[in-house]
This record gives structure tokens, sequence and C-alpha cells, in this order.
């Protein structure tokens, strides 16, 4: 599959589209309102621990405290938590019977127990210092998730601190490549620590392994250094920038460019390649053209696509796409399509391209959670089982977590999706002033109803006789359309009330103000119901 990295660079809001086969997959979009947080490392303090729901709330210096479920708690929290107690000299000692020169962990001051032993007890106390690693960022109303089993992530290698277990990356399937990093790994790893291999370690130098581990290494000393000076709340590890990232996670072998519109950012990205991987460093691009970058590789119209609620599909078809605070709902839609007069022929092939395009615009969208599809409905169980099936072949290109669960006998399908932050469309996007988000505003004849209730309170407990109204540009031609007997007319007529009306571009279409002539001030909220 031919895949490729596009950045753009506009003042401070970098766009990352990933491409596949010319279509746009994936888009990261980094700007200082927004920037990425998974994978910071915090000291925090116990705020709350709440047993009833197996979890802690962390204090990180958020406004709302980070959620920390028990399953998320390190096996080797004992270690970490002497981490943060020992002194200098004690530190000192313990790096002298290592013998790693500075490289190993100190060995724990506490027992070794077995790991499942370890994940039974859950020892938190209110007040307690933690470290903990963001895993998922805020989601509306919802805090940060954390963790308290540290990672750090590199090119080639992921550290796990305190942990000794060597993992490998499932992706690669050679028995022999798989046997090779294993050994190599053990060669070049301190005692006191464990590290998983990634992907992109196959076939790989020695050499190119021992600057990434030196390079994690590195930084986890200084993140012990910093623990130890620092008062939680703090930050004690920043992760690398959403470009940085998406360069160290996924160029691999099957990325052909990288294409960067920004000299410095390329100077940045090339040198960063030439040091982890230097065989790769000819398919960093600069583009250098007048038109735009996204303009060029066709980005602009597909994003456009991406904040639009319908999306057509290339036989006629359709789908909408209505997120919720629960679930996000996609609807199938056969619109013009009608291909053959068989009706279960075309119900299965406009789910078929529907399923596709689905699972492109989850990715694409990030949508994560619960995830309710209604496709068209079908009556034969072996076309039910074909959508299933090809939902699932699609999936496979998703590096999020996710189930999928066979159709309904309704034609519903569910899937649950890791969510790791909010969809990129919050990126694009807020709330609507007017409407709050909703997409739905109160009709003219129902703000006119507010009015005139608000007029009959207000003759009910008031002498004056003399108003200000003012309301909206398009709710004052809504007034006033007409001559003698307009809807002003009617009101000053109906509540013995002269109205002067005011058009104030300010007001959203459905709040108004009554202003007292007599008083000079505003005295709508003191007729409010």
């Amino acid at each position: 599959m031919k895949k490729e990295i596009l950045i753009n660079s506009v003042g401070n809001e970098i766009r990352i589209a990933i491409t596949e086969e010319g279509k746009l997959a994936e888009l990261f979009v980094e700007s200082p309102e927004k920037e990425r947080m998974v994978g910071d490392i915090y000291l925090g303090r116990v705020a709350k621990v709440m047993a009833g729901i197996q979890a802690a709330f962390i204090d990180i210096g958020m406004q709302q405290d980070g959620f920390l479920h028990f399953s998320d708690i390190s096996s080797y929290q004992d270690e970490f938590n002497t981490m943060l107690d020992e002194d200098d000299e004690d530190e000192e000692d313990e790096h002298g019977e290592n013998g790693g020169g500075g490289t190993a962990v100190a060995k724990p001051k506490v027992e070794k127990r077995p790991r499942e032993e370890r994940r039974r007890e859950v020892n938190l106390t209110k007040g307690q210092e933690i470290i903990v690693q963001v895993t998922k960022e805020p989601v509306g109303k919802k805090g940060v998730r954390v963790t308290s089993q540290v990672s750090l992530p590199g090119r080639f290698l992921v550290l796990l601190p305190f942990d000794g277990k060597i993992g490998i990356s499932k992706k690669i399937v050679s028995f022999r490549e798989r046997r090779r990093l294993r050994r190599l790994v053990r060669t070049i790893l301190p005692q006191g620590f464990g590290v998983i291999v990634r992907t992109n370690a196959e076939n790989q130098d020695e050499k190119l392994f021992l600057q990434d581990l030196e390079s994690l290494l590195k930084s986890w000393r200084d993140i012990e250094a910093t623990a130890k000076e620092e008062k939680p709340p703090a930050l004690i590890y920043k992760d690398m920038a959403t470009t940085s990232s998406v360069i160290r996670d996924l160029f691999s072998e099957q990325v052909e460019h990288v294409v960067v519109d920004d000299k410095k950012l390329f100077r940045e990205i090339k040198s960063y390649v030439k040091l982890y991987s230097p065989e790769m460093a000819d398919r960093i691009e600069y583009y250098s053209k007048r038109e735009p970058i996204f303009d060029s590789f066709g980005i602009e119209k597909e994003i456009a696509t991406l904040l639009s609620r319908k999306v057509w599909l290339k036989h006629g078809g359709y789908i909408i796409v209505e997120p919720t605070e629960a679930m996000t709902v996609i609807d199938v839609n056969s619109g013009r399509y009608a291909a053959s007069r068989e009706q279960e022929e075309n119900s299965l092939r406009t789910n078929l391209e529907a399923a596709r395009e689905i699972c492109r615009q989850i990715r694409l969208r990030d949508l994560g959670g619960i995830i309710v599809i209604d496709f068209i409905d079908m009556l034969d169980d072996r076309n039910k089982k074909k959508v299933y099936d090809e939902v699932k072949k699609e999936f496979k290109r998703d590096r999020a977590k996710h189930t999928i669960l066979p159709l309904t006998d309704f034609c519903l399908m569910q899937i649950t999706r890791q969510r790791q932050r909010q969809s990129v469309i919050h990126s694009f996007t807020e709330p609507c002033p007017t409407c709050g988000g909703s997409g739905m505003i109160q009709s003219k004849t129902t703000i006119l109803s507010n009015i005139e209730r608000w007029l009959r309170r207000f003759r009910t407990e008031s002498n004056e006789w003399r108003l200000r109204l003012r309301i909206s540009p398009s709710m004052k031609e809504y007034l006033m359309n007409g001559k003698l007997f307009n809807r002003k007319n009617r009101l000053i007529f109906r509540f013995r009330t002269w109205l002067n009306v005011e058009e104030d571009k300010s007001l959203p279409i459905d709040e108004f103000q009554f202003i007292s002539v007599k008083q000079d001030k505003d005295i709508t909220t003191e007729f409010v119901n």
C-alpha cells in the first residue's frame, strides 16, 4: 500500500496528513491551544480514592483531576514509591552496587513479589505522591486518564522502568528476527529495566539500538532527578510534539515520502531521521511550489468532507455521522443508488461501499468510544456476514484498539474503539455561540411567545408603560414585517405599553432585552419566571 506523510505549517498551526493510496486516512493538528498531552509524565498527589468505582483521582495541576483506574496501577508501584523516598546518598550507594556506570536503576529496597500478587493490592492513600503518565486526553467534561505504568517510547524501543521483561512487536513475524532482537536487547539492556521492541526495529543495526536506548535511559535519569526535586503537582516529562511523534511512530518502510512545506521543520525532521534511520533520510522532501501543499495533494477537499455530517459515496449513496454525548451514530442511506432491481443486491452493494468509507471516516475523525452503524436492512445472513467481514478487513489498518460485533437482526453494528484524544473535528471547530452546539435554535414564533410572557408579567407587577426592546436584526425584521398591524403594534395594543424596538447585532436570535425608559436600565431579569 502506498503511504505518504504530508506536513503543512502555517503560523502556529501544523497539520499532518497521512494518505493511503492517495486518499486521506489520518489527520493530526498541532497548535498552542491544542497541545498534545498523551505520554506526558506528572508527579501528582492522590486527591481521592474511590473503592466503589475501583479508581483514584490524581491532582496533576489541571482544572480536573486525572482518572486512575486500579487496573492501571503499576505492579512495580512499590519501586516507584521507593524511588521518590530515596535521598541522594542512598541513590549513589545503590548505583555503585549495580556497577552499571550510572545507567542502571537503583535496586528497590522492597521485597520482590510475583506480579499477579502485586496487582491485587491497591495501597493508595489520600495525599500520597505518585508518578503518573497521561494515556487519554480530556474529552468534554472528563479529565485526562492516567496510568502509573510509566513507559518511554523511542524510535525502536519502549523503555519500561523497573520491569525486567523483554517484549517483541507481534507485527514482527519472522522467528529468526524475533530471536535476534531478543538476544541483542539482552546484551545491551541495563539491570532493572525492561523494553518492548517496536515494529520499526525489524532488521535494524545494533548501533541504532544503542543510540535509542541511551537516549531513553538519559530521559529516565532526568525524570528521576526532577521527581525528587519537584513538589506535586508538577510536569516532570514532556513527550514529543505531534509532528515529532508522528515521525517517530509512523514513519516506517511502508511510507514512500514525507513532504514538508516548512524549511525549519524539514531540517529538524531530516536530522532526526538521519540519526535513527539514515537509510530512509532520502524520503524526506521539501515542498517548494507556490500552490499550497494540501491543495496540491487534494487534502483540503477531503478536510471539507471531514467537517460535514453527510458524506457522499461514489455510486450515489451517503452516510450521516452524528456524534452524541454517549456514542457516535452512523446511518447508511442508498440515496440515488439503484443499479439493479433486486433490493437485496442493491442493499449489499451500498452497505459494502459504505463500510469501507465508514472505516476511513472513523480513523480520519478519530472517533472513539461506542460507535453504532445503522446499515440498510438485508434479509440474507450471508450478506450480513460479508458486510461484517468487510469492516473487519478495513479495520486491520487501524492502530487503535477496537472491538467489532456482527450485525444484528435489524442490521445494526456495534463497535468500540480506543479513545486517546478528542475527535479531530474539535481542532477545527468550536460550539456555535447561538445554538450552543446543538444545531438547533428557537423558532421566531417561540421567541415572540417568550416576549409576550415577559410583558404579561411586567404589566402585572409594574406601573411603567414605556420600554425599549433590544433584539437581533432578524427578530426585529420579524416584528416589524407589515404596516399598521405588524407584530410590534399588536404587542403595543395588547399590553398597553409603548415599545421602541432597537436592533442589537451582538444579541443571539433567541435573546432579548427590555430597557426601562423611566429608570434607564435593563430590567429583563426582574420579570423572568
